[in-house]
């Protein structure tokens, strides 16, 4: 019988719960394309929406989200795995990308951030135009 027992998870635990962890933490996101624009899900569940604070600086969209909780006067942590702090994602934007036109919504925990595609990025049909001499060559070629 196998047993997966990891001696040192238990105190890793210990000292991270002890320490507290240091520096930004990250956000689990989904990312996709619908249309003309992209759509970036960020779970932030216990973030107040006022915290929340999203720039593009040059190629770099950075989402910032503070989450602070607190437990009611005389009371005693049993267990805290929802912990406090600033969580950060950053990501790289291409040049087809409309940083002007970034829209974003908080709802039921998921911020949407609606990253629009330039126009001259967008994918579009072009006409193919013959002269008379040319498509009289073309079919006369192929004899």
């Amino acid at each position: 019988m196998t047993m997966n027992f990891d001696p040192f998870r238990e105190l890793d635990r210990l000292a991270g719960s002890l320490l507290g962890t240091t520096g930004p933490r990250s956000m689990p996101m989904d990312l996709y394309r619908t249309g003309d624009h992209y759509v970036l899900d960020v779970d932030l569940p216990g973030i107040d929406p006022g915290s929340v604070d999203i720039d593009v600086d040059g190629s770099v969209l950075t989402i910032r989200a503070e989450r602070t909780l607190g437990a009611p006067e005389g009371s005693q942590w049993l267990t805290r795995e929802r912990q406090p702090g600033t969580y950060v994602r950053q990501l790289t934007l291409g040049d087809g990308l409309d940083a002007e036109r970034i829209t974003a919504g908080y709802d039921n925990g998921v911020l949407s951030v609606t990253i629009p595609v330039k126009e001259s990025a967008k994918p579009r049909k072009i006409a193919v135009t013959t002269g008379a001499g040319r498509e009289q060559l073309a079919v006369g070629s192929g004899e």
